[in-house]
């Protein structure tokens, strides 16, 4: 995750070290965000030593992609943030005018240069009705769709950084629209390629918009973790750091984080949905589940899970 360039941030040395600890550790997936990871010079060189042994997924607002292709060559997915076909509205939940105008730009140019493109639309309040109409018209030009939810952070004294605050504008409050938005999903994944998001996931979003009920506990620190541009890590974004990159090994199996991973596990304050799905699709077992549910997409992920084995 990277925020912004200070004189503390991660060499690029030092993040080829810290790649190489999590790959020892077992990580199959990493996803390169911020701010925007593609301001660092040396960004090339990062996706290509990240490439080798994980998934590696590259988020950008399409604002700098199209001046960093040859570094992109390597991603193995490069997600492209955009809310909706709507350029005005676009512009108005990014906040930057000509946001919209970007992020299409370097959809189409990524994808002719053959670069593994998708989008990413964070679902909101402002553009759920619009959520399938958005994603049966990228599908069916090739361009997977993989989703965020809108949430913000709750008040913390510490926390690793910070996403976002409420917008009561935002907040999905139709959760009747919401439950069959997923249900739309559902369907279409029996019926085309490029909808990443899987059933379990969907159902369970469904269940707890119709009764507020949660069918998973979090995975903070067991299935996924946060690194900053400092190489602290936290389980989530909101809490406070807990140790780096390079004490991580160490501090893996203590009972420290034994104690974390229970404390972390009782938290409900939050619904980002890629913490939702890591916490869902928690082992090996459920890895497998992802493929079974994906089996239109199975080509693409077999081939990119394969590649972190060697």
């Amino acid at each position: 995750m990277w925020r912004q360039q200070d004189e503390k941030e991660l060499s690029t040395e030092e993040i080829k070290i810290g790649l190489d600890i999590l790959h020892k550790l077992g990580v199959i997936e990493i996803v390169l965000s911020g701010g925007n990871p593609l301001l660092r010079e040396d960004i090339k060189e990062i996706i290509d030593h990240s490439s080798k042994h994980f998934i590696t997924t590259v988020y950008d607002n399409g604002s700098i992609a199209t001046e960093k292709i040859d570094a992109l060559r390597n991603a193995d997915f490069v997600a492209i943030s955009l809310d909706t076909l709507d350029e005005k509205k676009n512009d108005y939940i990014k906040g930057v005018l000509g946001a919209w105008k970007k992020a299409m730009t370097a959809i189409e140019t990524l994808q002719r240069e053959g670069i593994s493109v998708g989008v990413s639309p964070t679902i909101s309040a402002l553009n759920l009705n619009e959520i399938i109409d958005f994603t049966r018209y990228f599908t069916s030009r090739g361009i997977p769709v993989w989703y965020c939810l809108y949430w913000y952070d709750y008040p913390a004294k510490s926390r690793l950084f910070e996403i976002g605050k409420k917008q009561d504008d935002f907040e999905i409050t139709d959760r009747k629209a919401m439950t069959e938005v997923c249900d739309a999903l559902m369907k279409m994944k029996k019926e085309r390629r490029g909808v990443f998001i899987t059933n379990k996931t969907l159902a369970a979003l469904k269940k707890f918009f119709l009764t507020g009920q949660r069918t998973w506990k979090c995975r903070a620190l067991q299935s996924f973790i946060m690194v900053d541009h400092q190489g602290k890590i936290s389980g989530c974004h909101v809490r406070e750091p807990v140790t780096t990159i390079f004490e991580l090994q160490n501090n893996w199996n203590s009972k420290k984080f034994e104690n974390l991973r229970k404390e972390f596990s009782k938290c409900d304050q939050c619904m980002y949905l890629c913490y939702i799905f890591y916490s869902l699709h928690a082992n090996v077992l459920s890895n497998l589940e992802v493929l079974r549910d994906q089996w239109k997409n199975a080509r693409t992920f077999i081939s990119k899970m394969r590649k972190t084995n060697n």
